[in-house]
């Protein structure tokens, strides 16, 4: 079966795919080879300009789009930890970054070149032996999705189950640590990232949880222990491991078919509201009931199945756990700016690791601002319109102010800056879908109630999970 279907297959492979370089130093020409095109471009450029009577920047020369296209291109074709270097500069550090460099390196969160056929059946082999396809009825080796560091196809197993199986890009796990620090180098060096920008601690927790993430039975673990909390909660719905097939390299488990959920504009505005709803109360509950937050913000990760009108939850590899501690200077931080208490807010960021001991008074006031507003859809009373809310484009004017004070200049705890994300993710995720939530009522209920929440009907769950 397998090999039949190689052959179907060679020719979609070959046009739209590409091999994934496994080897550090082949990983390593290919970054100087960027560096080489980012310079030849300038060059170009220059030249162009020049003989145009201008006399350009080298910032004007560096941040083209064609040499931002370049980087994006070059980590894409990577994969792994340089494009999720790409993914997190974007999202943890856009408003620093260069525009024309945080739109393109934007396209990192969904993309990725997918690795040929031939590179997929030597996984395969090396995980489950040759004789593999003694397990599949059916098995497609076009991918479905490709991310950075595996992609995902569809089989279907003898006994009829239907099966997504991710399977992780070769070589991933040994390149993590250089791919981060060569990716970090070559930014720094081209001028593509700003000097002062101090991305270290960032980029040493991208390293520790990108080992995490490229550990498949770990993810495994983290969707299956998702689905034990949520088994009290119909409205949703996730996939179910199946571990005889699943190793360190390949996460396979049941394939549930949804819509993608920023695409669901067309849905009337009563739906919308539920689900972006469902969503808070979730977020919240994975803060102050489970402890357990999956971080990663991507709208990949979501889907909706219109027949049962679940919310399809997907990929937990940035799943983490959080201290007691950071639970309750949350709380604290949330609830003091719900009430405005700004002397509260100071003491819950400070416990949260927001202040260093030589901040300045003005500076300090800016973050708990910054704070506030994060928090305003949490003071709003009744429904607030996503939609129609400039939110993220006044905290994102807030950051930068802050961001260029270098003297202020510091690194919260990692744990905040994904619960940022997270936050910041459904933020943009209620405002594409125009979603009008009470969230301050969800809040206070969860911010407030320190007994377990409500039990809501039997669940249909479970049916998902046998």
């Amino acid at each position: 079966m397998a090999r039949q279907k190689q052959s179907t297959m060679a020719v979609d492979s070959v046009r739209l795919s590409a091999p994934v370089p496994g080897g550090r130093w082949s990983r390593l020409a290919r970054l100087g080879s960027l560096a080489g095109g980012v310079a030849g471009n300038m060059l170009a450029e220059g030249a162009k300009q020049f003989a145009q009577g201008k006399r350009p920047k080298i910032n004007d020369l560096l941040l083209t789009p064609g040499n931002a296209r370049r980087v994006a291109d070059q980590l894409a074709q990577l994969r792994g930890a340089a494009m999720k270097v790409g993914q997190l500069l974007s999202m943890d550090a856009g408003e620093l970054l260069p525009p024309e460099l945080a739109e393109i390196l934007s396209r990192l969160r969904a993309d990725a070149t997918p690795m040929p056929m031939s590179q997929v059946v030597a996984v395969l082999n090396a995980n489950w032996g040759a004789g593999w396809d003694r397990h599949f009825q059916q098995f497609s080796f076009t991918p479905m999705a490709a991310a950075s560091i595996g992609q995902v196809h569809f089989g279907q197993r003898k006994d009829g189950r239907h099966l997504a199986i991710k399977i992780q890009y070769p070589g991933v796990r040994r390149s993590i640590d250089s791919d981060v620090d060569n990716v970090a180098t070559l930014l720094r060096l081209s001028g593509l990232l700003p000097k002062s920008l101090n991305i270290k601690p960032l980029l040493d927790d991208a390293k520790r949880q990108l080992h995490e993430e490229a550990d498949y039975r770990r993810e495994g673990a983290s969707m299956m222990q998702f689905a034990g909390l949520l088994a009290d909660s119909p409205e949703f719905v996730l996939p179910a491991m199946h571990s005889d097939l699943t190793t360190e390299n390949i996460l396979a488990m049941t394939r549930l078919d949804g819509i993608a959920l920023e695409s669901l504009s067309h849905l009337g505005q009563a739906e919308r509201d539920r689900i972006v709803s469902q969503l808070f109360s979730l977020l919240f509950r994975e803060i102050f009931e489970f402890k357990l937050i999956q971080t990663d913000p991507n709208f990949a990760n979501y889907q909706y199945a219109a027949a049962s009108q679940q919310v399809i939850l997907l990929d937990f590899g940035a799943t983490r756990t959080y201290g007691s501690s950071m639970v309750d200077a949350y709380r604290r931080l949330m609830l003091g700016a719900i009430a405005d208490d700004r002397a509260g807010m100071n003491v819950a960021a400070k416990d949260i690791g927001y202040f260093q001991a030589d901040i300045k008074e003005y500076q300090r006031q800016q973050v708990l601002d910054i704070f506030s507003l994060a928090c305003e859809p949490l003071r709003h009373t009744g429904a607030y319109d996503f939609g129609n809310s400039d939110l993220a484009a006044r905290i994102r004017d807030a950051g930068m102010v802050l961001g260029r004070d270098r003297d202020f200049w510091h690194t919260p705890p990692a744990d905040a800056l994904f619960l940022h994300r997270k936050l910041g993710g459904l933020y943009l995720l209620a405002a594409k879908l125009k979603a009008q939530i009470n969230v301050s009522e969800i809040a206070i209920n969860a911010l407030s109630v320190e007994t377990p929440w409500p039990q809501p009907i039997q669940s249909t769950a479970s049916l998902y999970l046998s």
